[in-house]
């Protein structure tokens, strides 16, 4: 076993951009929980009393909050989170430019650490023109095909990084994640999911979870590998990406069955996924970080075995 699951985080001052959103509510309470001070910035106020409220797209905004921190790292989250939910043109913007301006002002900063979320949708499956990957699951080196404003600007985000990891070298430790489907704790209990439906209603009905290729991760997971990434950033290559994902897929039947139906020509790829197996490796995290996720929806959601027999077959 890698030493460091065993390690805790250095607590540290922390600055947690969109941290009044899904995510970064739990993140924010996890890293709490593990020891760290965390400020939270958003562009809307949120629940927690301490946070701060700037427009991180603004230059002079996002140097100021910096200088006010003056953290110790930045866990960069804010962005439109949702594809389509705006105009094409405007998502690109608004999360390319937050994405620079964020990582931009951090490295001025001195700040020493600086992790970015990114997206699996940079993987490009759900293409109108179709999507047939060379295999499965998918992992860090699979090949990055955005056809959507919003998986570009997610790629984008990592190109930020890369760009600055050129500039600056180890002078910044940096590196990015890519968060599968995220289920917060109280979706577990019949809140509706970032789609608007319940857990148990994208169990119940595939077709639902189809378009994200049925992966999902439990916010608190997701904490717990920020922290863990936070730990390990010292010890691992400059600019790292991570894909971070349940251990099992959000369904109730092998991906080798349910796959081909959703995303014709993944037949044979989708052979590997049996049993339980999600559509995205979660390895990599674990060999450099010691991390692995502590949830699965089989034990998290409420009435689980209800939603697992009222599936659609």
């Amino acid at each position: 076993m890698d030493h460091r699951d065993l390690t805790p985080t250095p607590p540290s001052r922390v600055l947690v951009t969109g941290g009044a959103g899904r995510l970064g509510r739990t993140v924010v309470a996890g890293l709490r929980e593990r020891g760290h001070t965390v400020v939270s910035v958003d562009r809307e106020p949120g629940d927690d009393p301490g946070s701060l409220v700037a427009d991180l797209t603004d230059a002079a905004a996002t140097e100021a909050v910096l200088a006010d921190v003056r953290p110790e790292a930045v866990v960069h989250l804010a962005a439109i989170a949702v594809p389509f939910s705006a105009p094409e043109p405007v998502i690109l913007q608004t999360n390319t430019m937050l994405a620079w301006t964020v990582l931009s002002a951090a490295v001025a900063a001195g700040v020493p650490k600086v992790v970015v979320a990114s997206s699996p949708t940079v993987h490009g499956y759900g293409a109108p023109t179709g999507w047939v990957p060379a295999s499965l699951p998918l992992d860090e080196e699979s090949p990055a095909r955005p056809w959507n404003a919003y998986s570009l600007s997610k790629l984008t985000a990592e190109h930020v990084m890369r760009t600055l990891v050129a500039q600056v070298g180890d002078r910044v430790r940096f590196a990015a994640f890519r968060p599968c489907f995220v289920i917060a704790p109280e979706e577990w209990h019949g809140a509706l999911t970032q789609q608007g439906h319940t857990v148990a209603e994208r169990l119940a009905n595939p077709a639902l979870s189809a378009p994200a290729l049925f992966n999902y991760l439990d916010a608190r997971d997701a904490a717990s590998f920020v922290d863990a990434l936070l730990a390990g950033l010292p010890d691992i290559p400059n600019g790292e990406t991570f894909l971070v994902g349940a251990d099992d897929a959000l369904a109730t039947a092998p991906l080798a069955e349910l796959l081909p139906r959703f995303h014709p020509g993944t037949a044979a790829a989708a052979q590997a996924l049996t049993g339980t197996a999600p559509a995205f490796a979660n390895g990599k995290a674990r060999r450099l970080l010691g991390w692995r996720p502590q949830h699965s929806w089989r034990t998290a959601l409420v009435d689980a075995p209800r939603a697992a027999a009222g599936a659609v077959r």
